[in-house]
């Protein structure tokens, strides 16, 4: 078969959702499919020594044939850039694929947000007859008017048109959470049987053969304290001013420490609230590369993730799987519906508490301070779940019986 996976961004950016889409396209490709992948051009969350313009529009990556188109900015812009932006994708990708695709499609694959791909996708499924199946990872509009970025009622009835018209054109849909799959049924309208939850996968080999060697420790200066890891986008959906207040309030126990390691348009602000308020306890860095990434999760005593509580949608954090399977203990503040505190609390792998709920959280980071002796098992116990769960092989069986 020839398949076109759509996806804003893809390696060398650094998001759980780029190497789970090029882990993808790669078994695809071994199990004797032609794959063709249509991105944006790598400019966001890339590790310092990643340098974009040595990359080309057309490139053979291994056997999969990468698209990487230039479009204009949609991270770290204010969101009417962003939203004009990223209704100008569909048509700048579909040129490029118009000029680097000649055979045709049997089936497309298409990831959002952002939303406007599965125009795309709808375009390519009607000119090629090809299979469409949609990826939801996270739910756009309502995401965007959970935390007041989408107000004007004209553009929110826009948006939810074409979302409609983005579920009816897909021949089906996964979510990668049951919640996300009964959110779409139930507050979305999407029949039961045109959607299945499919989980994000997780691959632990690169986590395998990662060792905890300190060189992270030793290179952000934290060799002696008890580190809290946070990496990844930091946005105004990850609600980073909550985990301020929680430093502060355990700002009496140096050694603890909270390691925030990545970008995004909101970190500029946060690195001038935590001087503000005098913490020595937040510290900001870049992101490091992809190969580096295991090893830096290793470093961290607890692997933390945040979401906003104004979320409604209960999309899981992808980072929560990493920790998982680096044999970390996890620690999550999230909106009080995600599905993240059931899948910790089933695996045994850490705490969650509500992200409004600042004295709960504060007190779980006293708490595995405390159990710093013991918290390993939570690390074991994450590992064993990912490995029972989380297969990358059934989950892509599934997505390739629904492309057939």
């Amino acid at each position: 078969m020839n398949i076109l996976l759509i996806t804003d961004s893809y390696p060398p950016e650094i998001r759980a959702i780029c190497t789970m889409t090029q882990q993808l396209a790669q078994e695809l490709c071994s199990r004797g499919h032609d794959v063709w992948v249509v991105t944006s051009w790598p400019k966001y969350n890339l590790a310092d020594d990643i340098a974009p313009e040595t990359y080309s529009e057309f490139s053979l990556e291994g056997d999969i044939r990468v698209i990487r188109v230039k479009s204009l900015p949609h991270h770290k812009v204010n969101f009417i850039l962003r939203g004009i932006a990223e209704l100008l994708l569909p048509h700048l990708f579909h040129r490029k694929i118009k000029k680097y695709v000649s055979p045709q499609l049997d089936a497309v694959i298409a990831y959002t947000p952002p939303l406007p791909l599965a125009i795309l996708a709808a375009k390519i499924k009607k000119s090629h007859r090809a299979r469409y199946l949609l990826n939801v990872q996270d739910i756009f509009p309502q995401n965007a008017i959970d935390l007041g970025i989408l107000k004007n009622r004209f553009l929110i009835r826009i948006f939810e048109r074409m979302e409609q018209r983005a579920y009816k054109a897909a021949d089906h849909i996964t979510s990668h959470t049951t919640g996300c799959r009964w959110f779409l049924i139930e507050k979305k309208n999407v029949p039961a049987d045109k959607i299945t939850m499919v989980p994000n996968w997780i691959d632990v080999d690169a986590f395998d053969k990662a060792k905890a060697t300190g060189l992270f420790r030793k290179k952000f200066g934290v060799r002696d304290k008890f580190v809290f890891l946070f990496p990844g986008t930091i946005g105004p959906s990850q609600d980073i001013d909550f985990l301020v207040d929680v430093a502060a309030r355990v700002a009496d126990t140096p050694e603890i420490c909270f390691l925030l390691v990545g970008d995004g348009v909101e970190k500029p602000r946060l690195e001038q609230l935590v001087r503000q308020r005098g913490l020595k306890n937040v510290r900001f860095y870049p992101f490091v590369s992809e190969e580096q990434y295991p090893d830096l999760v290793k470093d961290a005593n607890v692997g933390l993730a945040c979401l906003s509580n104004k979320n409604s949608a209960p999309v899981v954090p992808g980072k929560i799987l990493g920790f998982m399977a680096a044999s970390v203990p996890v620690l999550a503040f999230l909106n009080c519906d995600n599905d993240g505190h059931k899948l910790i609390k089933d695996a045994n792998c850490g705490y969650s508490a509500c992200s409004d709920n600042l004295d709960e959280a504060a007190g779980l980071v006293r708490k595995l301070f405390s159990e710093k002796d013991t918290i390993s098992n939570y690390g074991k116990n994450g590992y064993d779940y990912v490995i029972t769960h989380f297969s990358k092989k059934a989950c892509i069986d599934t997505i390739e019986k629904f492309i057939k």
